[in-house]
């Protein structure tokens, strides 16, 4: 590696955390003047779950949600400066071209890729679980009603059903639980309960008032009783189907949940499949912010730095805004979500091709 190889890589990084370390303070800020009249209203919490529970998964959440903008912003700015500091006439002067100039770049986006892979697939979920649980206890508890799941029904298997008339997601309690077995289309076995109660302590079901019928060819039988302990191919959490449940899965997990849904006979995971996407195709997309913000940035402009900014600011909120109409169209049942989740890359690819080409020129 050259020395002006490692110069530009160093610019690389050193810009990019700098920007990033701008962007989040501000966040926070942000955040603390919307919610300290929350903070100071819950008796018993405490300075220290406010900062370690709540805003240290904050920062890890926006850090990471800002990548891609911080990277952008870096590229543009620090190249800006070489370009109208005529830094650049090291390698005009050398004979280096401009794909060969792209090297120490494609390191620094690589870098920041490995990261955003890492922080995406397992560090961020598991810090949004934690996040997300303090945000429901202190700053926005669920309003009557949201905890309850009515006439929910599940297929544990392809001859296993389940189906509950009501369920208190906050209690771990319902009533009117139903169990059955089958045999193509013959029932051969069902399970009845009054009241179903989850232990997660036992990780298991207590079934109060239960009944069962076994069906044989030429006859049936029944048992009957108050209380009975055992256990199920699920759990309360896979009452719950939304996009927010997504976001505190680890890649595996997530992967494992849909794959396991899928089996279930549930129709609508385009959400799920969503966020499983858009955890690798974010990252992905340093490459292609780091084109456009060379090409555009490479060459001298009247105006300097400020013009190449605003042009890249308004390149990366279209972006911001094609990745979120992505999202919402994937999530809509029947689309294809993995081309909706990359069509953005394609899109901005495409211009970051066009934009190599003519800088090249």
């Amino acid at each position: 590696m050259r020395i002006l190889d490692k110069y530009i890589l160093k610019k690389y990084v050193v810009t990019f955390t700098f920007t990033l370390l701008i962007l989040i303070p501000i966040a926070v800020a942000i955040d603390i003047a919307e919610k300290v009249d929350k903070f100071l209203r819950a008796e018993d919490l405490t300075l220290f779950e406010v900062v370690n529970d709540y805003y240290g998964n904050f920062i890890i959440y926006y850090a990471n949600t800002f990548m891609p903008l911080a990277l952008f912003v870096a590229v543009i700015f620090f190249t800006s400066k070489l370009s109208n500091n005529t830094e650049l006439i090291a390698f005009t002067n050398a004979k280096i071209s401009f794909t060969r100039f792209l090297y120490p770049y494609f390191i620094g986006a690589t870098l920041v890729t490995v990261l955003a892979l890492a922080m995406n697939h397992f560090v961020v979920p598991n810090s949004s679980k934690v996040r997300k649980k303090f945000e429901n206890t202190y700053i926005n508890p669920p309003k009557y009603g949201e905890n309850i799941i009515k006439d929910f029904s599940l297929q544990l298997s392809d001859d296993n059903y389940m189906f509950i008339r009501y369920f208190d997601l906050k209690r771990n309690t319902g009533y009117d639980f139903s169990a059955e077995v089958y045999e193509g289309l013959k029932l051969t076995y069902r399970l009845t309960a009054k009241t179903i109660n989850w232990r997660e302590d036992k990780a298991s079901f207590r079934l109060s008032n239960y009944k069962i019928r076994k069906v044989f060819k030429n006859r049936d039988s029944l048992y009957s009783g108050v209380v009975l302990d055992t256990v199920f191919s699920f759990t309360p959490t896979d009452f719950i189907y939304k996009s927010a449940l997504a976001q505190e899965m680890p890649s595996d997990e997530l992967l494992a949940f849909i794959n396991l849904s899928q089996k279930r006979g549930v129709k609508n995971l385009n959400s799920y499949l969503v966020e499983f996407h858009k955890r690798t195709s974010l990252p992905i997309a340093s490459y292609i912010l780091t084109i456009i913000a060379v090409a555009l940035a490479f060459k001298k402009r009247r105006g300097g730095t400020g013009v190449n900014l605003a042009v890249g600011f308004g390149l990366m909120f279209v972006y911001i805004f094609f990745l979120k109409v992505s999202e919402v169209l994937g999530a809509v049942a029947g689309g294809n979500s993995l081309v909706t989740v990359w069509v953005p890359n394609v899109v901005f690819g495409s211009l970051a091709l066009y934009l190599y080409y003519n800088a090249r020129k």
